[in-house]
Order: structure tokens, then sequence, then C-alpha cells
């Protein structure tokens, strides 16, 4: 239950920009005037917040929002993304995306999106850097791995972790669990998870997310299409001429960068510049198609607050007519010629292989948890408590555990070692 309660009125907009204006600086009075002010009537307001389950003082300065979005970036888990896999293992390359970058990523396309529909930018910010907070080492892999391993004690998601992350694995303040998060903010982070496994205290759950939320949900998708294109690419797993005759967004993109840089496409000896420019345009093409879109769509309902958007059956955020059918063909061409390719089906074996080496290792021994994760066997049970250790481990930790507790890593997996490409 949440003992938070929300504010029920809006600040004067005029009163406090005078006092922000008189003093110099904006404290969350003023920023929540802003929101009043320049926000759409949709969007969702600080003030409105469902607030938090263990209570807390407001802060002096910064709105709810900007608060969660602070806690998420100071977190352990966060930090952790860093050494955690986006599609190629850590140690393949040092320009592959990482976690980490892959959020920061989906925070830049969430924001640009966000801000041009006028909603709550900070929201935006929150979900987008926190929505991988769940993800294990090795990317999807290990997730798919620790499911296997997990059947039978309540599998694993990780939509599902990033919500046991923040509410209960990191450790901030001796008077909460977790990072106690405002209800709107664990609600989007939890994204696509089943009615059976919605948490109590976050029902009823609505129809459809907050129009924040929408926007990072598409702005995880636009921001891997793009990256994994220069990744993929750049791994020589498929080439510009397979997007050229599969793919009519890359196309379009081609099209457009030709017409802004005659000849260049052509004539360029350099792949890594020509492929950023085209897949820069990819990402331009996609936001600028979802802002259009989703304003139309957002107008056409005509909601007078965030509510009515919850209330609504359909997601407003979405692609137009035109473009939609491309964007899913481009993912179609990733699923088929990168995320299936033969190296990283490869990965998946050896993932699986080296987390059920651990958690065998872990659960026969529990000693060789750290001790936290020692105390938490007693609340969660052994199986659930290495679950949540080897889902925090970063790549390279997982690796330098197994060695140590199993011993010589998996054979049949080679990872690319051309990683520092010009």
């Amino acid at each position: 239950m949440f003992l938070s309660q929300p504010m029920t009125s809006q600040p004067d907009p005029q009163r406090a920009a005078g006092q922000a204006g008189a003093r110099g600086w904006m404290d969350r009075l003023a920023r929540e005037a802003r929101e009043a002010a320049e926000l759409a009537p949709w969007a969702s307001f600080a003030v409105d917040s469902r607030g938090r389950r263990a209570p807390e003082e407001q802060d002096p300065m910064r709105t709810v929002y900007e608060r969660d979005r602070d806690r998420v970036t100071h977190s352990t888990a966060f930090r952790r993304l860093m050494y955690k896999t986006q599609v190629f293992l850590n140690e393949e390359g040092d320009h592959n995306r990482t976690r980490l970058s892959h959020s920061l990523e989906v925070c830049q396309v969430a924001r640009s999106i966000g801000g041009a529909l006028r909603l709550n930018e900070p929201l935006c910010e929150a979900l987008a850097l926190g929505h991988d907070l769940g993800h294990p080492p090795f990317g999807h892999r290990g997730e798919v791995a620790l499911d296997g391993l997990m059947q039978g004690h309540g599998g694993f998601r990780h939509n599902a972790q990033v919500l046991r992350v923040v509410d209960r694995l990191e450790r901030r303040s001796p008077e909460h669990p977790g990072l106690n998060l405002t209800h709107e903010v664990r609600a989007g982070l939890l994204k696509h998870e089943s009615e059976r496994d919605w948490p109590e205290d976050l029902q009823p759950r609505l129809a459809s997310p907050c129009l924040e939320a929408q926007v990072v949900d598409l702005s995880d998708s636009t921001a891997y299409n793009k990256h994994d294109l220069e990744d993929g690419l750049l791994a020589g797993m498929f080439t510009e001429a397979d997007l050229r005759a599969e793919s009519a967004l890359w196309r379009r993109a081609e099209e457009v960068v030709e017409a802004r840089h005659p000849g260049f496409l052509a004539g360029s000896l350099d792949p890594k510049l020509r492929i950023a420019r085209v897949t820069n345009e990819v990402l331009g093409l996609c936001i600028g198609d979802l802002i259009r879109t989703t304003d139309a769509a957002v107008r056409a309902l005509d909601p007078a607050r965030a509510a009515e958007v919850q209330a609504h059956d359909r997601l407003l955020v979405r692609h137009g007519e035109e473009l939609a059918p491309e964007v899913a063909e481009l993912h179609a061409f990733l699923y088929r010629r990168f995320y299936r390719h033969e190296h990283l089906q490869r990965f998946l074996s050896f993932a699986r292989e080296v987390l059920e080496g651990l958690f065998e290792a872990l659960v026969a021994d529990p000693s060789q948890l750290s001790p936290w994760y020692r105390t938490w066997v007693d609340e969660v049970g052994l199986e659930r408590a290495a679950c949540d250790y080897l889902a925090g481990m970063t790549d390279r930790f997982a690796l330098l555990e197994h060695e140590r507790l199993v011993g010589a890593l998996p054979a049949g997996f080679a990872p690319l070692r051309d990683g520092t490409r010009a």
C-alpha cells in the first residue's frame, strides 16, 4: 500500500515563477509550476504521483520523477550495466554497445520524443535509464538460461527482475528496502508483465501505460534497431547490400543521405562513416514518424488528463501506416540475419553452460554466495537467492566466478577479437 499522499492541486505557475526569478534558481515548487504551464494536459504531472511505498519528505529541489531518475543513475545495478552484454559479449569489442550505452541511447531517444510531445521528460528519463536493470549477464541469452534454471521456482523474466532490483535488491537507506521509487516509475518498468505477475500494490493494472512509458517502450526498439544495424554491419554479420535488398527503411534512409550528400555513398571509402550516416537517418526517420503519428493519435482521442490515456485500450505511441511495415521488416531482417546468426547461437549455448555451472555450484555450496545474499536465502529460498545473485553479475565477473567455482570455460564459442574496429 502506498503511504505517501499525492498532491491534489496544481501549483500556481505565475507565483512559483516569480519566486524562482527572485531567487535566481528553481526549487521543486517552481519545477512543478513549470510542468503545469508547459506540459500537455495528458502528460504525467509530478504532483499527481500516487507516491512511494515508504513515506518520505519531499525533496526541496527536485520533483518526484527527477528524484527517481537520480536514484536509478546512482544505483549499483545501473553501474553494472557497463559490463553487461547488449548483443555481443563485453570483451568482443570496445565499440560494441553494452547495456549501459544502450540505456543511455534509449534515454536520448525518449527525451527527443517526449519533449516534442510535451510529456514529462524526467519520468521518461527514469524509465529509460532503469528499464534494463533486471537484465542478467550475457543479455537475452542469459535471460533464457536463467528462466530454464528457475523452472519450478517461478521462472525468470527481466521485466519482473527489474522490479526486484529497485524494490528489494538495491540497498540505499536503512529506512526502507530498495530505491523506494514512485508508483508510476515502478509500474512503467514492468512493461508487459501479465496480470498474473502484476504486483498487488500496483493494482489496478490499467488498460494502457502512461504516455511516457509508451514512449520509452518504442524508444527502446528504435534505439536497438539503429545500434544493432551498426554493430552487425561492423562485425560483418550482414552487409549494406543485404540491407539494400531486404529493407525498405534502409533504402529510404540512403535516399535521404544521397539527397543531402550527392555521391557520398557510392564514393566513400570509409565504411564506418557511411554506416553511421545511414543509420542516423534511420533513427531520425523513426523518431520523426513516432512524434507525428503519436501527436495525431493523442489529439484524436483528446484526453483531458493522463488517466484517460491509461483507460484507453489501444497504445497511442506508434508508427504511422507507411513506416510501421518498414520498421517491422527491418526488425525481421535483424532477427533473421543478426540475432539468429550462428555466432550468437553459439553464444547462447555458452551462456547457458556458464550460468548452469554457476547455479549448480552456488546451490550446492551457498557459502560461495556473497555475504548479503547468504542472508537473503532465509527470505526467498536458496534457488531464488542464487538466481538474484547471478542476475546481478556482469559478464566478466560471471566468467571469473565460473573459472573459480566450476573450472575451465565451456568450449565451442570463440569471442570476436577484432573489437576496436576503426
